[in-house]
């Protein structure tokens, strides 16, 4: 059978696409809450995940999505996929919040999630220049967990 025009090109496209991910591999692409143990944030996340643009097999496109969304900042970045564990390294501007969680301020950080591609567990180094009430900067890091939903 021969496939002409735009919609045989797309079907080969998206072949393409999917048979670039290793036969075992699970689908990653979903969207997930993120669990994250012991940080201090009164927010809820969700993870969207899909693919990056180009389309690789070794990278998934993250966008979080903050519940509620006040006084949160969405964030997105490209995961990489190595060894078996993806890392995603995103510049998040409410990252570490001092004093009232809702009201106090907020110190911008950088954060660096490395998880288990198979068991979906993993790290999160949060990383910041300065601390709350002038301490000096450091790395808090915290486990998590991202479950399907």
């Amino acid at each position: 059978m021969r496939i002409r025009g735009a919609a045989g090109a797309a079907v080969l496209a998206a072949a393409t696409i999917v048979s670039a991910a290793p036969a075992d591999a699970a689908p990653f692409f979903a969207n997930y809450s993120l669990n994250i143990q012991g940080r201090y944030d009164f927010h809820t996340w969700t993870w969207a995940v899909t693919y990056c643009i180009p389309a690789a097999p070794d990278c998934a496109h993250i966008k979080a999505i903050p519940m509620p969304v006040a006084k949160a900042f969405e964030y997105s970045g490209d995961a990489h996929l190595a060894d078996d564990r993806y890392t995603l390294t995103v510049d998040v501007p409410d990252g570490l919040r001092c004093g009232n969680v809702y009201y106090g301020p907020i110190i911008p950080t950088r954060d660096v999630y490395t998880w288990d591609a198979a068991t979906l567990q993993g790290t999160l180094a949060s990383s910041f220049a300065a601390g709350c009430d002038g301490a000096p900067g450091g790395t808090f890091t915290y486990p998590f967990s991202l479950v399907r939903l």
